[in-house]
């Protein structure tokens, strides 16, 4: 008899579905959960989906994400969906969409752009210009970025 490992569902909290595969510690990462968290994580990757091939999926227990930072989860996984989970049922589903601009959260991969100066603080700032492929643009140097991980 071959034996499935199950995620356990949780009571109250996040479920992030459809992220792609491979990505899931960029979701964490945007979400600014690090290994000092007291919350507690079901991070699955590169599960089978019928819809994607493979995906991953992030539980975070006792946490519903704000709008804000659903957003931000756009630019790793955009077909990303977001259940919201309260007393063991799904109360909300969202999907994610790309916000306009970008704040503090992908570093401009130009060297001598002044978001990467040490001397002056200044945060990095982009505009989306294209859903499909996500690219954006930094506002100070005009650089495009095309794959966010890499400058996470």
């Amino acid at each position: 008899m071959k034996k499935e490992l199950k995620i356990v569902p949780i009571k109250n909290g996040t479920v992030i579905d459809h992220i792609t595969a491979g990505l899931a510690l960029n979701v964490l990462k945007i979400l600014k959960i690090n290994t000092r968290t007291d919350a507690v994580l079901s991070v699955v990757m590169n599960v089978k989906s019928k819809l994607m091939g493979r995906k991953d999926i992030v539980k975070v227990e006792d946490r519903e994400l704000k709008p804000e930072e659903v957003d931000k989860i756009a630019l790793i996984a955009p077909n990303a969906t977001i259940n919201i989970i309260r007393d063991s049922e799904v109360v909300a589903k969202h999907k994610v969409y790309l916000p306009k601009s970008i704040e503090g959260i992908i570093r401009c991969a130009n060297p001598n752009c002044i978001s990467n100066a040490e001397r002056e603080p200044v945060m990095s700032k982009f505009i989306t210009v294209s859903e499909n492929p996500p690219r954006f643009r930094c506002i100070f140097c005009g650089r495009i970025i095309e794959d966010v991980s890499r400058n996470l």
